[in-house]
């Protein structure tokens, strides 16, 4: 459909965005961020609106209908604002800003985000989802505080902003002096941690939930650290309930966003790469340490549901896909009793027993969310049948099911491309192929490095965000810097190609030159390159995706022990000690750190192995769990510090090293492991 055939069409209509071009045909006169929309603001001396959302998110969709698409508000917003739709997966550097100044305000925060600013930008009021009749009072009621009070309008945006401004920023001195990083400060951090453990339901307690693989590999490096089982039985927990659950899709693979509730049944259906690519590293760690068979099933179905739904022919990797289709939310996922019956004939009652499906549904309407409880040895057991005769049934089921689904209305896809985001899927692709050894792995995780170097990288060895239709247009940020950095460093570890090393150092580089604070020894998440913003701000707290500030120090730590570069090791645990009192106490929200803090209170293990059968003596060492050890090597002369001078001719030899020193080389992988 051309725009000569809608009612309205307003400057949305010129972006890639799948987001902002779902706009693209309201009657607000939305623009898109930039200089266009800024001018007019102070030209004409208007207010501005910032909208920001993004395309899989559902209350987005619902205010638009209410209120984007309504004649009446769009007839207010464009008398009195300046309209301006954000996309916050394209530009996180704006979302965190304005997300910022609401949680200011109201405490709380999500999206969709709307604020109200000055005509130079700077926040006055916002909040999130509002229906029609409240948001145009709130429209209202902010226009006339601003035109009757005009000094206490510019007092409250001064405040706000000097409020983001400071929120998470650092500014110690860049060297600062503390005691040496111990175990001990592991244990504290781990009693922070749980009290907000649920060991019965997995996660952490109250809802909504969400998955928080970060906080979970904490654990599990913890674990492998103290052999605390307390914090394994939390990562295992977690990990098997959510398989179980709704949050996973049982016919598809793949995770979606959160759960609801406190067990994990009913999810917020949208399904993100940036989860999905995290929850495969985890899940690929997990089977390492525990062997459990689970963890690979829902490793192997989340990459084919990658592969099959958000892998571009390039290679890339797409953002996500929406919670709702035929605006419904879930109405693609879940099914009726008789909708399975009619699918799966006389395996229908077993199946119906396994996921719990009945006659008047499980959630809404007589609708049902796929999950399971138990274990299949007590249901083998109930049904009268072994526990492989049951595999087959559910495998069986599970083939037909995606099948007939297959044929539905789709929710709608997010086929940008984001690189800190693509990063965390080559990262998961790598770890994969660590754990399971599948050649596919490893040939996706490289077509998707190529991707990357050919499209989403500039000339002097920075990076693009986005890249759609063949364009990538926006200068990438801390976090695709960090991710790719660490995507690539994952990358050499299971191929040995110095390629990647190389291409990880050259971004590290770039991001020193561009990112980095001399006086705080902090990143700051937007390049010295990029658009004034009314703040230029640090990312320190972790999340369900991991802080950009974490990422970086945990890669300036790694290519500090190949490189033999202590000023990056300094730089690292000066950048822990600037959060070290957060990350001891701030739970999961310094999970990162805290893997960091491990990596300091016990150093971690160089091995290198060279020769002919380095590849074989690899995947050996990749069938344990070692968070604690980098491996590197190959078969020629290398330029890496590391492996400098330990080629022997006609043999495979493996040096285990800690602090530049190496202890007594081994040909056996179970006398390095005795090493360790």
């Amino acid at each position: 459909m051309t725009s000569t055939e809608h009612n309205y069409t307003n400057q949305l209509i010129h972006e890639n965005s799948p987001y902002l071009l779902q706009h693209a045909h309201n009657p607000v006169n939305w623009y898109p961020w930039g200089q266009e929309a800024l001018n007019k603001a102070r030209r004409e001396n208007k207010n501005i609106l910032i909208s920001i959302g993004y395309a899989a998110c559902h209350w987005c969709h619902v205010m638009e209908h209410e209120c984007f698409e309504d004649e009446e508000v769009a007839k207010y917003m464009n008398e009195h604002f300046v309209a301006i739709k954000v996309d916050r997966e394209e530009r996180p550097d704006i979302d965190q800003i304005y997300m910022t100044a609401v949680q200011l305000l109201t405490e709380r925060g999500g999206w969709p985000l709307n604020c109200l600013t000055l005509p130079d930008g700077r926040p006055i009021y916002g909040g999130t989802y509002f229906p029609k009749a409240q948001w145009l009072d709130m429209l209202s009621q902010v226009s006339d505080f601003i035109t009757k009070n005009p000094d206490k309008a510019e007092e409250q945006a001064k405040s706000l902003t000097e409020g983001i401004r400071n929120n998470e920023m650092i500014y110690t001195d860049a060297i600062s002096e503390k005691p040496e990083v111990t175990l001990t400060d592991l244990e504290d951090t781990f009693y922070y941690f749980k009290s907000s453990l649920d060991l019965k339901n997995g996660g952490y307690v109250n809802a909504p939930k969400f998955p928080m693989p970060g906080s979970l590999m904490f654990l599990l490096h913890f674990y492998h650290l103290t052999d605390n089982k307390e914090a394994l039985k939390a990562v295992t927990t977690t990990l098997n309930k959510m398989a179980a659950g709704g949050i996973y899709d049982q016919i598809g693979g793949g995770f979606s966003r959160y759960s609801t509730d406190e067990i994990w049944k009913v999810p917020h259906f949208e399904k993100m790469l940036y989860d999905n690519g995290q929850l495969v590293s985890l899940y690929a760690a997990a089977y390492q340490q525990t062997q459990n068979l689970t963890y690979k099933t829902v490793v192997v179905e989340t990459l084919d549901f990658i592969n099959r739904e958000l892998t571009s022919a390039e290679g890339g990797f797409y953002s996500s896909l929406d919670a709702d289709s035929e605006g419904v939310e879930g109405k693609f996922y879940v099914w009726t009793q008789s909708e399975i019956k009619q699918v799966l004939g006389e395996d229908a009652e077993l199946i119906q027993d396994y996921y719990h499906v009945t006659e008047k549904g499980n959630w809404e309407k007589s609708w049902n969310i796929l999950h399971k409880t138990g274990n299949d040895t007590d249901f083998a057991a109930k049904h009268n049948i072994t526990e492989s005769q049951l595999t087959e049934y559910i495998s069986n089921a599970k083939q037909k099911l995606l099948a007939e689904r297959s044929m539905r209305v789709r929710p709608a896809l997010d086929d940008k491309i984001l690189t800190s985001w693509n990063a965390l899927m080559l990262k998961g692709y790598c770890d994969a192929y660590r754990a399971f050894d599948k050649p596919e792995y490893l040939q996706a995780a490289l077509k998707n490095a190529g991707f990357l170097c050919r499209n989403l990288k500039s000339t002097d060895n920075g990076l693009f965000r986005n890249y759609k239709n063949g364009k990538a247009s926006i200068p990438a940020f801390l976090d695709d810097y960090a991710f790719t950095i660490q995507a690539f460093i994952s990358l050499y570890q299971v191929t040995f190609d110095e390629q990647w090393m190389k291409e990880a150092l050259q971004l590290t580089e770039y991001a020193f030159a561009h990112f980095f604070d001399s006086t705080s020894g902090m990143f700051f998440y937007t390049s010295d390159t990029d658009p004034e913003l009314i703040a230029r701000k640090m990312e320190i707290s972790d999340n369900v995706i991991p802080s950009s500030n974490s990422e970086m120090a945990k890669n300036l730590f790694i290519l500090s022990r190949y490189y033999y570069n202590d000023s990056f090791s300094k730089i690292a645990l000066n950048m822990l000690n600037n959060v070290r009192a957060h990350a001891k106490n701030g739970g999961i929200y310094y999970a990162n750190w805290d893997i960091l803090l491990g990596w300091f209170a016990r150093e971690p293990f160089e091995i290198a192995i060279v020769g002919d059968d380095f590849e074989s003596k690899r995947k050996e060492f990749e069938k344990h769990y070692l968070p604690h050890v980098f491996l590197s090597g190959g078969k020629h002369e290398s330029a890496l510090p590391l492996l400098e001078g330990k080629l022997r001719e006609g043999e495979t030899t493996i040096y285990v090293c800690q602090n530049e020193s190496c202890k007594q080389p081994v040909h056996d992988v179970s006398e390095a492991l005795k090493q360790i």
